[in-house]
């Protein structure tokens, strides 16, 4: 559908040609006539269907029509991540070049002075992360009771990242009467009572199957060994047979220090690549994305925080060195493939004690992933499920039955506590010291007073003060070997 029969403004419509696109995506030409009619927008799209246009280009509309006041922004737009929250400016910089707007981007990693200075001037959009939001709200530099349009993207990775409660506050500073606008790839029950709290009869748009992967991706998946040398060096000979095709490639770990490890052994190897983690501080990762973006790198090495949103459309290839913990996180990952259209290849390093975790994905996305070289057999597959299944079992039995032990123990420990002091009643009663020794210790600490630390002067080897515990009653604590 034609961008001109979704009632843009001109401006708008002219800014569009100018950026290159010509047709509307399914969940920008669903979403966009009930966003300017002021209506509260649910939105639920895999990953690469354009749904940053969706609503960027209805709050241009609107926001031609009026002017903000200092420390009292007209839209507000909470993002994940620093990346995401850049890339919406971006968006908004590219579609809103026709628009005298102020745009302040708030998210960590940069001063507070300088994103104070623009909410000062008088801010059209906010585009923030939830808590560097907060932080301005908290200090008293941002007010958001004139809050016109509210949009919530990517509300299922803020569930993820624990974001929830931060963004339940933030509502509760907003008026009533604005209009939302709620994105999501996917919809766990979170993220349903989410929408049942926050939207009023909103328009309801499923731009394609929850949790589906693009039909223009290639998926295959690698029989990978468990030792971690052998498995990188399995990455490296699944990258070097592709080396013709890739153009730029993203590599997705689970762990932040196995995107250290991989991006040491791979420049090691000769391989053109940077990392991307949460560990790295926001102009790093700023600097490490532009390279990637300008083909100044040809490998990314990232964790979860650059799975979702990140628009770089010119990823040939995803590998996923590590299986995700979570099957929706597959699809954010290989979404950053094949985008609009275009061609695009996920490939996955597939343990043995891993397949419990990709048949998980495989019934997600309701499809089957064919192996590459080796595959396994269905006995191996079926024998890392049984054993999967069972350490699950014996973990939530593991609980009861250690409790139970100790609440059996508990008596005995009694038991032996009460004979301790009872036995060291005994001691003390038998090592008072008689008349004599009583007269004599004011002597020997007038030897020993001054003497240092080191025991100068004291003559321990004829110190015949009686030992305070014997064979005969030692307390059964100290009789315990050391473990």
């Amino acid at each position: 559908m034609s961008f001109d029969t979704l009632g843009l403004s001109e401006k708008v419509l002219a800014a569009v040609t100018d950026a290159g696109f010509s047709e509307a995506t399914k969940i920008q030409a669903e979403a966009i006539p009930p966003a300017l009619e002021r209506k509260d927008v649910l939105g639920l799209a895999q990953t690469g269907s354009g749904k940053t246009a969706a609503f960027t280009l209805p709050m241009l509309n609107i926001l031609e029509k009026g002017r903000a006041r200092a420390r009292m922004p007209r839209t507000l737009i909470l993002e994940p991540t620093r990346e995401l929250a850049a890339q919406v400016h971006e968006a908004f910089e590219l579609l809103g070049k026709n628009h005298k707007l102020n745009i302040a981007l708030l998210m960590g990693g940069v001063s507070f002075e300088e994103q104070n200075r623009k909410i000062d001037r008088g801010a059209d959009v906010v585009i923030a992360t939830p808590g560097r939001l907060l932080d301005h709200v908290e200090r008293g530099k941002l007010m958001l009771t004139h809050i016109e349009i509210f949009v919530v993207d990517e509300a299922d990775r803020m569930l993820d990242m624990g974001f929830i409660p931060d963004i339940e506050r933030v509502a509760k500073l907003l008026p009533i009467t604005r209009q939302t606008l709620f994105f999501s790839a996917t919809m766990p029950p979170e993220i349903q009572r989410l929408t049942n709290q926050f939207l009023h009869n909103p328009v309801e748009i499923k731009a394609q199957a929850l949790s589906s992967t693009a039909e223009t991706i290639t998926q295959r998946a690698v029989y990978a060994p468990s030792d971690e040398t052998s498995k990188r060096d399995a990455l490296r000979e699944l990258m070097r047979g592709h080396a013709d095709d890739v153009k730029n490639a993203i590599i997705f770990a689970n762990r932040k220090t196995t995107v250290a490890v991989l991006e040491k052994s791979l420049q090691k190897h000769g391989f053109s690549c940077g990392a991307l983690h949460g560990d790295m501080d926001q102009r790093a990762r700023l600097k490490t994305l532009d390279a990637f973006r300008n083909n100044d790198i040809t490998y990314l090495i990232a964790s979860d925080v650059a799975a979702r949103g990140l628009d770089i459309p010119d990823v040939s290839h995803v590998y996923n060195y590590d299986v995700p913990t979570h099957s929706e996180d597959y699809v954010h990952r290989i979404g950053r493939t094949g985008r609009a259209g275009r061609l695009g290849n996920a490939y996955t390093l597939v343990k043995w004690e891993e397949f419990r975790v990709f048949k998980d994905i495989e019934d997600l996305i309701k499809k089957s992933i064919g192996w590459d070289g080796e595959a396994p057999t269905d006995d191996e597959i079926a024998e890392s499920i049984a054993a999967k299944g069972k350490r699950r079992r014996g973990s939530r039995t593991a609980g009861p039955k250690s409790r139970a032990a100790v609440k059996k123990a508990k008596p005995k420990k009694a038991e032996e506590k009460a004979e301790v002091a009872e036995k060291l009643e005994t001691t003390s009663a038998d090592a008072k010291p008689t008349k004599r020794q009583s007269d004599e210790k004011p002597q020997r600490e007038r030897g020993s007073r001054g003497r240092g630390r080191g025991g100068k002067g004291r003559d321990n080897d004829h110190d015949d003060t009686p030992s305070r515990f014997t064979e005969e009653n030692m307390p059964a604590f100290l009789a315990r070997p050391v473990i």
